[in-house]
């Protein structure tokens, strides 16, 4: 593979032309993990769901039995937001980082392999849940009365939540801490739902970190 294109980056547009798509009769496997690495669902891409994909900001697939593209929850609602296409070496799979707005499975689950494996999967849930309660504001939703409540209060709360988690810490049980901390996580992925980010952002922050020992 050239050098400048190495498996593992982030693709763009300009890059489809450049993937093996005559191996598989112009279909490439589509492999679907959310933002923490967790597996959602296999589909198929021809180079035109990938370049839609790209165009619409969410995940687009094509049907092999419809013979047509097909928008991930077109008909349900359970869109999948895009955030990044990465390809393997050899060009011709591809990893789709996405984030889901309800459950991925047409069975009503989160993955269509079973429960996520990866440990922290279920954060992407709390995060689609999270942002479905914002989008629609059920009446009696918690979620929906912070947030409308503005980033003030949000922010209020999660520094409550944060002094709890210490005192928490100094003085209370093993399960009082785990529990304080959930609502700390809670509260830190509504604000920065509020403002447009998530933990995808706070993880590449971590990543960029380490990456130059700051």
């Amino acid at each position: 593979m050239n050098a400048n294109f190495p498996p593992g980056a982030a693709l763009t547009a300009a890059d489809i032309e450049r993937l093996d798509f005559d191996k598989q009769d112009g279909l490439l496997p589509a492999i679907i993990e959310d933002p923490t690495g967790g597996v959602r669902m296999l589909g198929y891409m021809s180079r035109e769901a990938l370049r839609a994909t790209f165009e619409r900001g969410r995940v687009v697939f094509y049907s092999r039995s419809r013979r047509e593209l097909w928008e991930k929850g077109e008909t349900s609602g359970h869109t999948l937001e895009f955030i990044a296409a990465r390809t393997d070496c050899d060009r011709d799979t591809l990893l789709i980082t996405a984030r889901p707005t309800g459950p991925v499975c047409h069975l009503g689950t989160p993955s269509c392999f079973g429960e996520p494996r990866a440990p922290l999967a279920f954060l992407a849930e709390l995060e689609a849940v999270i942002a479905q309660r914002i989008a629609a504001r059920p009446e009696g939703s918690y979620t929906a009365r912070l947030y409308a409540e503005g980033v003030t209060r949000m922010a209020q709360k999660v520094g409550e939540e944060g002094l709890e988690v210490a005192l928490a810490a100094a003085v209370e049980s093993e399960q009082k801490l785990v529990a304080e901390s959930a609502d700390l996580l809670y509260h830190l992925v509504l604000l920065l739902a509020s403002r447009g980010l998530s933990l995808a952002d706070v993880t590449a922050e971590l990543r960029a970190r380490h990456a130059g020992q700051r």
